[in-house]
C-alpha cells in the first residue's frame, strides 16, 4: 500500500464572491476510499456480467444512497445466505464475512464474489495467524458491526471484543505474555489508542499488530477534520448513521474544536436553524459516500449565502485495489 502524500494544509481557492464573511471549508480527502470504490464497482460489474438479480449479503457499503441506487438496478440485499436462491450470484460486502458464511454459501452452491476490502482481509489474516500461535486476541471494535463479526469469526475461540476503553476492566486472558490487540478498520484513532493504553496498563506485555489496522482512509479523513475543526462554527459530515467511520468523524470534529457537528445523509436533512450565527461551515464525508452527496450540501449552503468554498487538504490518496478475479478485465475509466 502506498502511503498518502502529505500536502500543505491551507486555503487554495474560492468558488465565488464572499462579502458576507460566510465560508465553507471542504475537507480533502473525503468520501470514497479505495475499498469502497472497489466494492461498489464489483456490484456494478457483476450486474453487467450476470444480469439482475444480483444478491448482496448485508449492505455492500454503509451508505443509504448507494444501497438504494443499486437496488433500483436489480440488486437484492439479504441478511443471510439462506435467503439467496440456490445457484445464484452472491456478493460479500466490503466489511468481510466469517468462514461460516463462506461455508454456508458453498453448501447452497452460490456463485460468490468477495468484495471484502483488502485492508479488512489483512486483519482477518492477522487473526488467523495469531490464533494459530495460540494468542489471546483482543479485537477493539463495536459490538454487532459486520466487520467485527467477520474478523472474530476467523478465530472465535481466541478473539475477545473490546468495545472501547470502558470495556477493558472485564477483559481476561489465559497468558498475559501472549496477548495481541487488533482493531476494526473504521474506528477513531484517538479512542482506539485510549483503549490500547488501558489494555497495556492491565497487560504490560500486550503486543501491537504487525501494521496499522485502522485503514489509511479512515485516518486521513480524521486528520483533515482535525485540521479544519478549530475554525468551524459547524461541521457537516455527510454519511449514514450505520457508517462507523462517518459517525467517528462527527466525534472527531467536536473533539478537535468545532462548535457543533451533525451527520446527514442528504442536504435536505440540514436544519437551516443550524446556520444561524454561523460564519464558517466545514464539510467532510465518510469513506462510503459518493461525491454527488457532498456537492448537494455545497449547493444547499450556497443557497444560504455560503459562496466562498475553500479546500483544506492534508493528504493525497492514489491507492487503487484490483477487482475480484471473477470481474477483472475492464474497469470503468
Amino acid at each position: 500500500m502506498s502511503a498518502p502524500v502529505p500536502l500543505e494544509v491551507g486555503i487554495a481557492r474560492s468558488a465565488g464572491p464572499s462579502n458576507s464573511g460566510k465560508r465553507v471549508l471542504l475537507a480533502e480527502p473525503r468520501g470514497y476510499c479505495a475499498g469502497v470504490d472497489r466494492a461498489v464497482e464489483t456490484v456494478e460489474k457483476a450486474l453487467d456480467k450476470y444480469g439482475a438479480p444480483i444478491y448482496v449479503r448485508k449492505e455492500i457499503v454503509h451508505n443509504r444512497h448507494v444501497v438504494d441506487t443499486l437496488a433500483e438496478r436489480g440488486v437484492v440485499f439479504v441478511d443471510e445466505t439462506d435467503e439467496v436462491p440456490e445457484g445464484a450470484v452472491l456478493v460479500f460486502s466490503a466489511h468481510g464475512v466469517s468462514p461460516a458464511v463462506h461455508q454456508s454459501a458453498a453448501e447452497r452452491q452460490l456463485r460468490t464474489i468477495d468484495a471484502t476490502c483488502p485492508l479488512v482481509t489483512k486483519v482477518h489474516q492477522e487473526a488467523k495467524r495469531f490464533a494459530r500461535d495460540d494468542y489471546d486476541i483482543l479485537l477493539i471494535g463495536h459490538e454487532g458491526h459486520e466487520e467485527v463479526e467477520g474478523t472474530a469469526g476467523e478465530a472465535p475461540d481466541h478473539v475477545q471484543l473490546v468495545d472501547g476503553p470502558d470495556a477493558v476492566d472485564s477483559v481476561t486472558v489465559r497468558d498475559p505474555s501472549k496477548v495481541i490487540w487488533l482493531s476494526q478498520t473504521t474506528l477513531s484513532v484517538d479512542e482506539t489508542m485510549q483503549t490500547v493504553q488501558r489494555l497495556r496498563q492491565k497487560f504490560p506485555q500486550l503486543q501491537d499488530p504487525p501494521s496499522d489496522d485502522i485503514c489509511y482512509a479512515t485516518q486521513n479523513r480524521q486528520v483533515a477534520v482535525k485540521a479544519m475543526a478549530p475554525e468551524c462554527d459547524l461541521v457537516i459530515v455527510v454519511g449514514s448513521r450505520n457508517s462507523s467511520n462517518s459517525v467517528r468523524l462527527v466525534e472527531v470534529a467536536l473533539g478537535a474544536g468545532a462548535k457543533a457537528a451533525h451527520l446527514v445523509d442528504f442536504a435536505r436533512e440540514i436544519d437551516p436553524a443550524w446556520l444561524e450565527g454561523v460564519e464558517t461551515v466545514g464539510i467532510t464525508s465518510g469513506a462510503s459516500v459518493p461525491e454527488i452527496l457532498v456537492q448537494g450540501v455545497v449547493q444547499f449552503l450556497a443557497e444560504h449565502g455560503f459562496h466562498d468554498v475553500r479546500p483544506v487538504t492534508t493528504a493525497n490518496e492514489t491507492l487503487v485495489f484490483a477487482l475480484p478475479r471473477e470481474l477483472r478485465g475492464s474497469r470503468r475509466s
